[in-house]
């Protein structure tokens, strides 16, 4: 470009990644771009004319990307680019062909930059550089300033959670030996105006602990000897953790325990403490408090009000800017603190605490909360997997467990959990079963094969324990991960069922909308991470059920690119986010729990967001071509 004209300017600077690079650098690439036009249909790289020669942006018009993905795929166009967006990235710093065929969708006008000058341009510019090499990550830390931005009024002070336990942690650790008496342990609290003394032994090694809780129930209160050993009244049952661990992991051992404090130990030497205050001073509504509070609630109505406290909690994350992964892994944990709490009420009320047949019952969570992928908007989907005791049979056992299980589903119900509308409940008699009988039922899904078959794998699949006899799961996680493994039949037509559920990308629009012009964020963003991880995670026999966790677990037994795992997982943490966004924001206006939905229209995205979910779509797409290719389909 000869001349730069101050509009042309206006446009690239509009989009990322030139909206963060330096003036001077963005000048620097315009005056060595050229403006190319391309009629409709005409092709504007292919693989075979070799080697990518060009760095494109696109200043008018669509480009289609084309490329035979999947059998199931409707069309061979798998990606559509917009005004601003830049192609092709990874053909240029592999110096490489480009693996799709890119054709004007309409008469297009791009901006080309020779290969050269684009990587001169990488050296020279930072943001540049980061955007080309991590192109989904950093649209999504873009997009997450946005977000904090927009909840930044609310928590401008609140302590991050996404801090290492290092840099929370704010001074050395005060301790003492076990045979300080509690009089000196006491005067050392007052003198140095704290809340905890650990007493550690002649290796730093902590041995106990003595809050001032411990003050009032333990010396205050029995007028103990204050000159005997304080190790004699600490507490011995500790949590601890690394030093490179994140607040938001001591607040939940924090939040699950019930301890005000966790201690930071670095090869078993005590290096800090850090209390409930360290993490929350500024937070309404602390995590610890709702633990406690579901632990001790004794009625439905104290729970119901919990539940709304961790919506409230949730609220309050987002603000601080705690990560998707982090934040659903907050909500399942106290949903399942939750489930625990209504499950140990109605088992007492039942009768059934310290009989035989309590000590072989399990009750499981299925489905999101079973993979610890919990939103605000989620229904109920559990089941209970049991022993036979001597003397009775399976039908026997389900008579005296199906009207308990009825209970805590309408318990749950009135949490704000709403029954499972498909019945996938443990009051249900298909799916209160003994261990032999859930062998069974795997059995016949996996050998079966039948369209019913496969929704169900796709539920049942994702079980963990909640409350009770884990050994039972544990066994039948590791019965399940022998018998799917070696089925490559069922998890080739898990794999054909999963791709019939393509991402919305649209050929003509940015995006495929249903009813009312709106997209289903979970049954065509998130559910086809979810169906892939799924799969992937059985054929390589891991027992994790988390999406995340399956997809990194098993991309070294198949040989997954970790730059590959990374988009995916940045694509799915994007959705989520936007999910958990819609519910937050749907809450605060009053919606009940039934009428949350998934549903959003794209049209009320600002740009920023609409275009990251069409990078995080495609990344769905691939993800679907990595299983179309495994399954050869």
């Amino acid at each position: 470009m000869s001349a730069i004209h101050p509009a042309e300017l206006s446009f690239i600077t509009q989009h990322a990644p030139f909206d963060r690079m330096e003036l001077a650098h963005v000048l620097w690439m315009m005056e060595r771009m050229h403006l190319g036009y391309y009629a409709e249909g005409e092709v504007i790289v292919s693989p075979e004319q070799g080697v990518a020669d060009s760095f494109l942006i696109i200043k008018q018009g669509v480009v289609h990307g084309e490329q035979n993905v999947a059998k199931a795929a409707d069309s061979d166009t798998w990606l559509e680019l917009m005004e601003g967006e830049c192609f092709p990235l990874g053909a240029l710093l592999a110096n490489r062909p480009v693996a799709s065929v890119y054709r004007a969708g309409s008469d297009a006008f791009c901006y080309e930059l020779p290969a050269a000058d684009f990587h001169i341009l990488l050296v020279m510019s930072a943001p540049f550089r980061d955007f080309c090499t991590r192109r989904i990550a950093n649209l999504l830390e873009h997009s997450k300033q946005v977000i904090q931005a927009q909840y930044s009024q609310e928590s401008t002070e609140q302590q991050s959670l996404a801090s290492p336990l290092s840099a929370v942690v704010r001074r050395a650790p005060i301790t003492c030996s076990p045979e300080t008496t509690v009089r000196q342990a006491l005067a050392t609290m007052s003198e140095q105006r704290i809340g905890s003394m650990v007493a550690v032994d002649e290796d730093g090694r902590p041995l106990g602990i003595m809050t001032l809780h411990d003050v009032l129930d333990r010396i205050a209160i029995p007028q103990i000897d204050l000159d005997q050993p304080v190790i004699g009244i600490m507490s011995s049952r500790l949590s601890s953790l690394p030093p490179q661990a994140l607040a938001h992991e001591a607040a939940l051992t924090m939040a699950k325990e019930g301890f005000r404090h966790v201690l930071v130990v670095e090869n078993e030497k005590l290096v800090g403490l850090v209390s409930e205050k360290d993490l929350f001073a500024l937070q309404r509504v602390g995590l610890r408090q709702i633990g406690s509070a579901i632990r001790n609630a004794e009625s439905v109505a104290v729970l119901t009000r919990a539940a709304t406290d961790i919506r409230r909690m949730a609220h309050n994350m987002m603000a601080q800017g705690v990560a998707p992964e982090q934040l659903m892994q907050f909500i399942s944990a106290f949903n399942d603190l939750l489930t625990v709490r209504i499950v140990e009420l109605e088992f007492k009320v039942a009768g059934l605490i310290g009989t035989q047949l309590h000590e072989g019952i399990c009750w499981m969570a299925l489905g999101s909360e079973g993979r610890f992928e919990q939103t605000l908007n989620t229904d109920q989907d559990n089941a209970i997997i049991f022993d036979v005791p001597q003397g009775m049979d399976a039908e026997q056992v389900r008579a005296q467990l199906l009207p308990v299980a009825r209970r805590i589903n309408e318990a749950l119900a009135e949490c704000g959990f709403p029954l499972c509308k498909g019945e996938i409940m443990a009051s249900n008699p298909k799916w209160c079963l003994s261990l032999e009988e859930w062998k069974r039922t795997f059995n016949g899904w996996i050998s079966g094969g039948s369209p019913e078959a496969l929704l169900n794998a796709s539920i049942f699949f994702d079980f963990r324990t909640l409350y009770g006899a884990e050994r039972l799961t544990d066994h039948l996680r590791g019965w399940l991960a022998r018998v799917a493994s070696d089925n490559t039949r069922f998890l080739h037509m898990m794999a054909g069922n999963a791709l019939r559920n393509r991402p919305p990308l649209g050929v003509v629009r940015d995006f495929v909308v249903g009813k009312e012009n709106k997209l289903d964020l979970k049954m065509n963003g998130v559910t086809p991470f979810v169906d892939a991880a799924r799969i992937f995670g059985l054929a390589a026999g891991v027992k994790e059920t988390n999406t995340i966790q399956r997809l990194r677990t098993s991309a070294g037994k198949l040989n997954f690119r970790e730059a590959e795992i990374d988009a995916w997982v940045d694509a799915l943490l994007f959705i989520q986010v936007l999910r958990l966004r819609h519910h937050d924001e749907a809450i605060a206006q009053g919606a009940a729990d039934d009428a949350l939905d998934n549903l959003i229209d794209p049209e009320e995205l600002n740009e920023l967001d609409r275009r990251i979910l069409k990078e995080a779509f495609r990344q769905a797409r691939k993800l679907q071509s990595r299983l179309a290719l495994e399954y050869q389909l």
